[in-house]
């Protein structure tokens, strides 16, 4: 079982951006992903950003997000990064790392984080 804490949810205006990181310990496989998920009251959880491979060799995006969001890792710190930019009132949401996930924006992951909270206000 991976541990997972994320950090770097706030509160921004529209157009602004936010750095998300997930520190995480425990066994990850360099075969599965890692991701970040969101999910906004009323609404399931959704895929926002998949990597894959250790370090990053693969990328994966949903659409909405695409060309705004951009997800890294660090595999010497053991954390995994999502940078936030142009940022839009649709994006308030709860944001949640979860690893070793067997698919790309698919919620079927072994380990999850406890969130962390971002709203944008227009």
């Amino acid at each position: 079982q991976v541990q997972l804490v994320e950090s770097g949810g706030d509160s921004v205006q529209a157009g602004g951006s936010l750095r998300l990181s997930c520190a995480y310990s425990g066994y990850t496989d360099e075969w599965k992903f890692m991701a970040w998920f969101r999910q906004a009251p009323g609404k399931e959880r959704e895929g926002v950003a998949s990597i894959y491979g250790r370090g990053g060799r693969s990328t994966y995006y949903a659409g909405s997000v695409k060309g705004r969001f951009t997800i890294s890792q660090d595999v010497a710190k053991n954390s995994v990064y999502l940078q936030m930019d142009s940022l839009r009132p649709e994006d308030t949401a709860m944001y949640y790392c979860a690893a070793n996930c067997r698919y790309p924006l698919e919620p079927a992951c072994d380990s999850w984080g406890q969130g962390t909270q971002v709203t944008v206000s227009s």
